[in-house]
This record gives structure tokens, C-alpha cells and sequence, in this order.
């Protein structure tokens, strides 16, 4: 670990407190697996996580092209050994970070996808895989010049299909940013200032006002040209969230259920009437 580069004063201070912890040989690692696996031994279980955090970081350091912050990624990782040590079995006869680092690899992946973008780019366990081999599989193939076109290469280096890298490749090329970011030729002015306001203006509702008043207007007086019974009907019928069932109108006007069917079509043709003539002098 001494040989790790320097990214911020936090790591910085962050090594030198981890490696201030022993590494463990085969036999102590054994022993404190153990204590902890049967004696739910606490102080065990603190002695194989902290013997184990620098292998966190050079996982960390690993993955720090996906632009997430080293320390963010450390801390996940910490969490994914933490997890190791809980399920691991020393009595399978391997050593516990061979076991850990699918724990801390999983984990810091986990982080980066949730963290790559607000909206989810890795639902699927297709996508995950295309996050983190879409980049290193282009490198691979341009360094051994592929001659085919590189959408269709990819897709099949990959197992996945052409319209899927296409998919990932949108989206790793946009990342997230705050509407309150300032513009760089104007620091006075954000991202949020040049958005639309959809809207209306106050002269649009004033309008919007005026012709919802003067269609019910209309409407009320194409409805005084309705008998009671019709206007009952188009009541119950057509102007409420709950229409009733011609039975239910029939039942309560002791009429049959095709005697309501028929009142139903006359008052919509006189209202129709009566709208399209109010429509025709309106243009008039």
C-alpha cells in the first residue's frame, strides 16, 4: 500500500490509519474466523475486517475511471467485507478476501450504477453487464483493430444485441447536472432561468375562463329544449362520473330499459341540433 497514489488529503489521512493495522498470516485469520463464526466474537470479527482494508482500497482504486469519489467508493466496499466476514465459513479452507471480493466488488458496482445518473441506466442484469464492459471490451478491440463495424463487433463480443449497445452507449454519454448550475458566459444566470414556462398566461386562463362559461351557457340552454323525462336521462346518462345503467333509470321511471335506450337517442339528436346551430351563428 505504500506505493498507492495520493488523491486527497482525506485518503491520505485514511491509509495512514488503516495501515496501522497488522496483517493477518493464515493461522490468526483461522483462529479469529472461528472465535467469531461460533462465539459471535465482536472483537474477532473488528480484527479480520480492519486486517482487510487496505484490500478495499486497491479494489477502490480500481474502479475510480467511473468518475465516483474514491472515498464513496471505499466506504461501500468496507460495507461488502463487512458483509464477507458475517457469512464466511473459515472451515471451507480458503482465505477470507478470496471469499470478500465478490463482496466488495458487488457492492462498489451497486454504488456506481446508483450514482452514475438519477435515472437508472443498469435495471437489467443485461445492462449491468454492458456498464462495466462496454468501455473495456472498445479498448480491447481497437487495440487488435477490428475490422467490422464496431456496433455490430461489440454486440457480439458481448452476447447482447445491437440495439442494446446503442442503448448504453446514450446514456454512459449523458451525466446529470444541477438546473442550478450558473451558465459559463453568465454567472448570474442558471440552467433553470432558460427553461419554458408552459404555462398559460394570464390573458390564456382569462380566455380559457370565458369560453368554459359560455359553453355551459350553451349547454344549459340546449338542455331547456329537453322534456323532463330526456333531461333526467342525459343527467343520469352522459353529464356524471357514474353513469347509471338504462335498468336503474328505467327501474326509477318505471319504463323499460329500451324505452330509456330511445329517450336517450332523441335528446342527444335535439341537443346535437341545438349545439350545431349555436356553433353556425357563432361563426356567422
Amino acid at each position: 500500500m505504500q506505493n498507492l497514489p495520493v488523491i486527497t488529503n482525506s485518503l491520505e489521512l485514511y491509509l495512514n490509519q488503516i495501515n496501522k493495522f497488522p496483517l493477518l498470516n493464515p493461522t490468526e485469520e483461522f483462529e479469529l474466523a472461528v472465535r467469531y463464526r461460533e462465539e459471535n466474537d465482536i472483537e474477532a470479527a473488528h480484527q479480520l475486517i480492519t486486517s482487510n482494508l487496505r484490500f478495499v482500497v486497491k479494489v477502490a482504486l480500481e474502479h475510480r475511471s467511473y468518475g465516483v469519489k474514491l472515498l464513496d467508493l471505499i466506504q461501500e466496499g468496507n460495507i461488502g467485507l463487512m458483509m464477507a466476514v458475517k457469512k464466511f465459513n473459515p472451515h471451507r479452507g480458503y482465505r477470507l478476501i478470496s471469499y470478500a471480493i465478490w463482496w466488495i466488488r458487488a457492492y462498489m458496482k451497486n454504488f456506481i450504477i446508483k450514482t452514475w445518473s438519477l435515472v437508472k441506466i443498469g435495471t437489467t442484469q443485461t445492462q449491468k453487464k454492458l456498464f462495466y464492459s462496454l468501455g473495456k471490451t472498445k479498448r480491447i478491440m481497437r487495440s487488435n483493430k477490428f475490422g467490422e463495424d464496431e456496433i455490430s463487433a461489440l454486440a457480439k463480443a458481448l452476447n447482447v444485441k445491437d440495439h442494446e449497445i446503442v442503448e448504453m452507449q446514450q446514456r454512459m454519454s449523458l451525466r446529470d447536472f444541477s438546473l442550478d448550475c450558473t451558465l459559463a458566459e453568465d454567472r448570474y444566470m442558471t440552467h433553470l432561468d432558460l427553461l419554458a414556462d408552459e404555462k398559460p398566461n394570464q390573458e390564456e386562463l382569462v380566455g380559457q375562463m370565458e369560453e368554459e362559461q359560455h359553453r355551459k351557457r350553451e349547454i344549459c340552454r340546449a338542455l331547456a329544449c329537453l322534456s323532463p323525462k330526456e333531461k333526467y336521462v342525459i343527467e343520469k346518462r352522459i353529464m356524471t362520473h357514474e353513469p347509471a345503467t338504462l335498468q336503474e333509470i328505467g327501474d326509477s321511471l318505471s319504463l323499460s330499459r329500451e324505452r330509456i335506450r330511445q329517450i336517450e337517442v332523441d335528446a342527444l339528436k335535439k341537443l346535437r341540433t341545438e349545439l350545431g346551430q349555436a356553433i353556425r351563428g357563432e361563426m356567422n
